[in-house]
């Protein structure tokens, strides 16, 4: 057996490894990474060529393990992993934007890409390791790819700027940028910014690059030792001279006949022709030689007319789509915004709840909750199409996650609102950018429920035409420009800076200049898009909507919890169904109240303060008699909180029976004599300065004599 081989360097401070020949003897490759007391097991798999489509069959799957940070799941019945979580989505997904660029575009063999995590230590990040594992895995097999690529995770606090931070570091930081490379370009961007300048990103970028290329050089070198021949890609050529004729057919009757300013989706572009060559062509060449043709005639039309200076739509290279707004649609919804860019169209919807309502996310590194969410729906018929409509797929989640840290930064903190937030956005028409356009109908949504956001965020998809030497950078891409186009770089912000980015590329990278000039582009654009918003809505409602919940925050003291619960949860029990509001309780003494009006949530809360005030000797309060007892009355000073007076308390002379100065229900003055040492309660009102009321001992006397007759 062949003994297996490691390497290892230094990266941020702490040891990367990667080990080959170990484990999954099996697989076409596998690759088991280790950064601090993180390990991943990268394994590749191929299969036979898939003669029936036309792209690459690229599959990434991220599996969790909740072993690798020793938990069991919560869940009372189901104790395994199962569907995976939004966050394994998002690290498949990080891992295949970073590597399918790099694939031959005429290589259509399955690949299996699979990432299982066998440990995980709380603070560094299993996401970026994979990558790198995965980079390495691709190099040293078979499989043809144009490799190696390295990742990094780049971190930002007070302006100092942080190698692979780790999670208690990521905390504070004002950037989490991750980068994937090849030894001179930037193949892959994704992260979130608390409103950095466009500079600062550059910055981090840059600051990166020279441990980018230290990771490759690892890869590289284990490559030499280890690494497999790599298979001949087999092309598939269509014979040119009987393509011509289509090819020429095409221009005459398609291309030459569209309006200068035609729609610019990929479905009017091909759709409906596909079915004429079809019946012109049928005969000579199957569908997908015909699909094929198409597409590369459109490809080339499409790209021909922007690196000549014209855009399909008429735009400027520079120009935004024409924008229109609608906030405050729905009666019912708690806010609601429709916003639409070129036939692009989006409906945001926000609904707020009760902080209870937050979401309780189980990991691999323990339980955490969000307060603020974002989800994203792209139905078929927003493309024409008809399909089935089941759970959100890879990349609805990934979209709807996009646009969930773009508004993050300007969410206020819940000391502030405190509510849980959820936004969704409905696709209605996909004619580009469809994230970009949720990340501009949800920051308005928000204003409309009234949610103090501290600045309005917008979004905009920049695009690349590139071919030798002459680039073309687009601003607000339609659809075929993304199709056709080399570069998708979706950047969201306020005027102030950006929130969120998120770039793909289908070519093997870009130079920084590219980068610099798309975000500068995009700031331009995302000012004018704010300021065509302000027009519309210029600041968050004041008043929220008249259904939406009511909530009020109550702050005491983590001791006294015990004396607002009650035992079993009786006195909670008892105050929600009085008052008709719902409670929640957490360790630290925050104690939020729900209700559909803002009276029933005051008096939840005076009850709340009521049991939980430090009361002292000598006040006086206005209470109402609750029980008689043969030696005094209880009285209920405060919502929940009753005291003892005594009979020998309740008139400045003796009393013989409790009922001839006092009855249930009356209203009494009393003044706090004293808190005994088990925390009760004496009250007095001998010690009152209008109470009790006056009656003379003869009038007792009298009445007792009454009785007796």
């Amino acid at each position: 057996m062949k003994k297996p081989a490691r390497c290892e360097i230094e990266i941020g401070g702490r040891t990367l490894s990667l080990e080959v020949g170990s484990l999954a003897p099996r697989a076409k490759s596998a690759v088991l990474a280790r950064y601090g007391d993180t390990i991943v097991l990268a394994t590749i798999c191929s299969g036979q060529v898939n003669e029936e489509i036309d792209f690459l069959p690229l599959t990434v799957d991220f599996e969790e393990r909740l072993y690798a940070g020793g938990r069991i799941s919560t869940s009372r019945f189901i104790k395994r992993e199962g569907r995976p979580s939004e966050e394994a989505i998002l690290s498949a997904r990080l891992i295949d934007r970073s590597i399918r660029p790099l694939f031959p575009k005429d290589y259509t063999n399955e690949i299996q890409v699979i990432i299982t995590v066998f440990s995980v230590d709380q603070e560094n990040d299993p996401a970026v390791l994979s990558v790198i594992a995965t980079s390495a895995a691709l190099s040293l097999s078979p499989i043809p790819w144009n490799g190696p690529i390295s990742a990094v995770r780049v971190g930002c606090r007070n302006g100092n700027f942080i190698l692979n931070p780790k999670e208690s570091e990521l905390e504070f930081s004002d950037l989490n940028l991750v980068l994937t490379a090849t030894h001179d370009k930037i193949l892959m961007l994704e992260g979130e910014g608390s409103q950095l300048s466009e500079e600062k990103i550059l910055e981090g970028v840059s600051f990166a690059q020279n441990d980018l290329r230290k990771i490759i050089d690892l890869i590289e070198n284990i490559v030499k030792k280890e690494g497999e021949r790599k298979e001949k890609v087999e092309v598939s050529l269509i014979d040119e001279k009987k393509a011509k004729k289509i090819r020429e057919f095409i221009v005459e009757n398609y291309f030459n006949k569209l309006p200068s300013n035609a729609d610019s989706s990929e479905e009017s572009l091909t759709v409906e022709f596909k079915e004429r060559l079809e019946r012109e062509f049928g005969e000579e060449f199957t569908k997908k030689e015909l699909s094929r043709i198409l597409e590369e005639e459109t490809r080339n039309f499409v790209r021909g007319k922007i690196l000549s200076g014209q855009r399909l739509d008429g735009r400027g290279m520079d120009e935004i789509r024409p924008i229109d707004i609608e906030v405050a649609i729905f009666p019912r919804t708690h806010g609601s915004a429709l916003f639409k860019r070129g036939e692009t169209q989006i409906i945001s919807i926000v609904t707020l709840g009760s902080p209870a309502l937050e979401q309780l996310i189980e990991g691999m590194t323990g339980e955490e909750t969000k307060r603020y969410m974002h989800h994203y729906n792209f139905p078929p018929f927003s493309t024409g199409e008809v399909k089935r409509v089941g759970s959100p797929g890879r990349r609805e989640i990934g979209h709807g996650v996009l646009a969930e840290r773009a508004l993050l930064p300007v969410i206020p903190p819940e000391d502030k609102f405190p509510y849980t937030i959820r936004v969704v956005s409905e696709v209605l028409s996909s004619a580009g950018s469809t994230s970009m356009g949720a990340v501009c109908g949800s920051t308005l949504a928000l204003m409309d429920a009234g949610v103090p956001i501290s600045n309005p965020v917008a979004g905009v998809a920049m695009g690349l035409i590139s071919q030798d030497s002459k680039k073309v950078i687009l601003t607000d891409i339609a659809y075929s420009e993304d199709s056709f186009g080399d570069m998708d770089f979706k950047i969201a912000g306020t005027d102030k800076g950006i929130t969120a980015l998120q770039m793909d590329l289908k070519v093997e990278g870009v130079d920084p200049s590219i980068l610099e000039e798309a975000l500068r582009k995009a700031r331009e654009a995302r000012v004018k898009i704010v300021e065509k918003m302000r027009s519309v809505i210029a600041a968050p409602k004041t008043i929220l909507s008249p259904y939406a919940p009511k909530v009020e925050v109550v702050r005491v003291d983590p001791a006294k919890i015990g004396e607002v619960i009650g035992s079993g949860g009786r006195i909670i029990r008892k105050i929600m169904e009085k008052t008709g509001t719902a409670i929640n309780v957490e360790d630290d003494g925050t104690i939020s109240i729900t209700a559909k009006d803002p009276e029933s949530c005051q008096m939840a809360a005076k009850w709340i303060d009521g049991l939980t005030r430090e009361i002292k000797p000598g006040e006086i309060f206005e209470g109402t008699v609750k029980r008689i007892l043969p030696f005094g009355a209880m009285v209920e000073i405060l919502p929940g909180k009753e005291g003892l007076v005594h009979i020998s308390q309740l008139a400045p002379f003796r009393v013989s029976s409790v009922e001839d100065v006092v009855r249930l229900g009356q209203n009494v003055k009393v003044r706090v004599s004293e808190t005994d040492a088990q925390g009760r309660l004496n009250l007095s009102m001998r010690l009152t300065e209008s109470s009790p009321p006056k009656i003379s001992p003869r009038s007792f006397r009298d009445r007792r004599q009454g009785r007796r007759l």
